[in-house]
Parts: C-alpha cells; sequence; structure tokens
C-alpha cells in the first residue's frame, strides 16, 4: 500500500485539518473534529446538514458553502458519522427554521440519522437519495443505494435553502429530485482502505464491476473491459429505461470519477454519453464532470442523469461557493 499519509489512524483527521486549512475562508472544523460548517453562517434560513463515511470526497464536506449545505459531518473511512456527530452539528448551525438531514441510502447512515432526528429538538426532516439503478439490495442497503444523485439534490435543495424556502418546501423539493435523478457506476480497479491495507476486490486485467457501489460493494456483474463507447451503453442503457425517458427530453447528465480515474478520460466518457443520448433522442442541457463522489482511489466512473424541469435548472444555476463547487459567485 502506498499512499500519502502519515498512518492509517490519523489519516482521517489530518486531511479534515488540512480541507479546513486550505478552505478556512469558507470553512470551520467543528470540536472533536465531529463536523465542518460555514464559516458565515445563515440562522434565517433552514440548515441544511449531510454527512457519511469518509473516502467520497469531496462527498460531503466540499459541498459546505453559499448555495449547498451548512454543515457536513464525516464519518471513519466508509463508516458512518455517529448520531453525536449529527446533533453537535445541528447545534452549531441549526434555526428556529428547523434543520433538513440529506442522507444517502446505506443502512448505518439512515439508522444513524434516524436517531439524530428522534433526539433533535425543534423542526426536522429528512431526505433520503436512492438514485443508484444497478441494485435493488446490496451489501449494506435494503433497496437502492445513494451515490452520485445525491450531489444533485444537495446543490438544488441547497439553492432553494438560500432563497429562503421551508423546511416542508425542501423535504419535497429534496424527494422531487431524487426522484428525477438515475446513476449507474462502473469500477476498472479497486480501492484500498487504509485500515485494511489491501485492495477491497480485485479485478483481473481485462475485467470490469458493472455496476459497482461507492464503497467497492459489488455490483450487477463482472464483465469484460470494453471501449469508452460500450461502457457508456451498459451504463446509461439501465438508466434510461428506469426514467422512461421520451425522445426531445432533456437532461443534467453528471459524469463523476470515482478518484482515480484521469479527468481526460472523463471527458472521454462525456463524448461516450453524448452518443448514446443522441441515439435516444435525448438531449443534455447541462453537464458537471469531475470526481466528486468517489471510492478513494478507485479507477472507473459513474453517470447520473437528471430529468430538470424550468425550476430544477434555475435552482441548478443559482450560485454556489463551496470546496469543490462554485460558479455565479
Amino acid at each position: 500500500m502506498k499512499k500519502l499519509i502519515n498512518g492509517a489512524e490519523g489519516f482521517l483527521h489530518d486531511g479534515l485539518d488540512g480541507l479546513a486549512l486550505a478552505h478556512g475562508d469558507l470553512l470551520v472544523l467543528g470540536e472533536g473534529r465531529r463536523f465542518l460548517r460555514r464559516r458565515q453562517l445563515d440562522p434565517a434560513k433552514v440548515a441544511l446538514i449531510s454527512g457519511g463515511g469518509s473516502g467520497h470526497e469531496p462527498l460531503h464536506a466540499g459541498f459546505v458553502g453559499p448555495g449547498m449545505l451548512d454543515a457536513a459531518c464525516p464519518g471513519q473511512v466508509f463508516t458512518s458519522p455517529t448520531p453525536d456527530q449529527m446533533l453537535a452539528a445541528a447545534a452549531a448551525v441549526g434555526s428556529e427554521k428547523g434543520v433538513l438531514f440529506i442522507v444517502k441510502n446505506y443502512a448505518g447512515d439512515v439508522m444513524n440519522f434516524e436517531m439524530a432526528a428522534e433526539m433533535l429538538e425543534g423542526p426536522v426532516a429528512t431526505v433520503l437519495t436512492n438514485d443508484d439503478v444497478a441494485v435493488e439490495d446490496s451489501t449494506w442497503t435494503q433497496g437502492r443505494r445513494g451515490v452520485a444523485g445525491t450531489l444533485i439534490v444537495e446543490k438544488m435543495v441547497g439553492a432553494a435553502a438560500e432563497r429562503g424556502a421551508d423546511l416542508e418546501s425542501l423535504r419535497d423539493l429534496g424527494e422531487r429530485v431524487n426522484s428525477r435523478t438515475r446513476t449507474m457506476g462502473v469500477a476498472l480497479s479497486s480501492c484500498t482502505v487504509p485500515a485494511a491495507g489491501v485492495p477491497t476486490f480485485v479485478l483481473g486485467e481485462n475485467e470490469m464491476e458493472l455496476g459497482v457501489g461507492i464503497h467497492g460493494e459489488p455490483g450487477r456483474q463482472r464483465v469484460a473491459l470494453q471501449p469508452a463507447d460500450g461502457i457508456a451503453e451498459l451504463l446509461l442503457g439501465p438508466v434510461l429505461a428506469d426514467l422512461a425517458l421520451p425522445r426531445g427530453a432533456e437532461v443534467l447528465l453528471l459524469v463523476n470519477g470515482f478518484g482515480g480515474t484521469p479527468l481526460l478520460e472523463l471527458y472521454g466518457m462525456v463524448q461516450a454519453a453524448h452518443r448514446v443520448l443522441d441515439g435516444a433522442g435525448v438531449r443534455v442541457v447541462r453537464h458537471l464532470t469531475g470526481s466528486y463522489v468517489t471510492s478513494l482511489e478507485m479507477a472507473g466512473c459513474s453517470l447520473s442523469l437528471c430529468l430538470p424541469d424550468a425550476d430544477l435548472l434555475a435552482l441548478w444555476d443559482a450560485p454556489v461557493h463551496t470546496a469543490a463547487l462554485r460558479w455565479g459567485m
């Protein structure tokens, strides 16, 4: 195992400290490193809090800032944060307008955020993301997994919260965005969790894992490696079928890297995705390309489609200023 770390035990703490140093104009690291929050808080808006296991950066801490989240709770690598982290974050950023939790559908995340919501005083609501079409049940979930589409939910709901939307409206919006978003991913290699020191799984030189989860959990099947055009067809076929998009539909396309894929390859996947979507009569009206919801250094990518209406496009285009996303500011 070769990694730029001092050791497995301090891996998360060093990374959080460095994130706060690098983006001190935007972020404050909470006591005990239990959460990161916006430096400039707005008590007149609903507070948005998300979180999950570390190793998926920039999700979620990289999306804390104006236009997106108010706070994020980082767990250990691929491990849910604890309810006390969520309660501490809510105490730091919450307001009389309430708190909205945005939670990926993984058993540990769901359980711990539910516990925090039950203990939290004041108005609270939850949006559960489950955009992955690859499998209905997985190693750590009942139902579909929450993966890269979580970013789209956080961006649009964050924009609405910035405009002053109330808690119930934000919950409904999050559920609507989630229902219009689908994702499927592929892994070309495994990642290595520092505490384990060995790859999570092993792929042959000419193999890829189709439908992989963001923790390296299995997907639909292990298949022969294909060119980019073939991979795009394998990923987008199930996504298009699940969304049941008519010809002429307009979509937002997120090409997301898993941490070990060069940006040039991701842009190649944008081109490959366009070929598939053009053949289906679907038009891309917004793009986002890069490594945003990662799995440490795993090679591969996911493709997400969101079917936005005019209101959702306006929320996507609204200004945002975070460590990982910035436009309009």
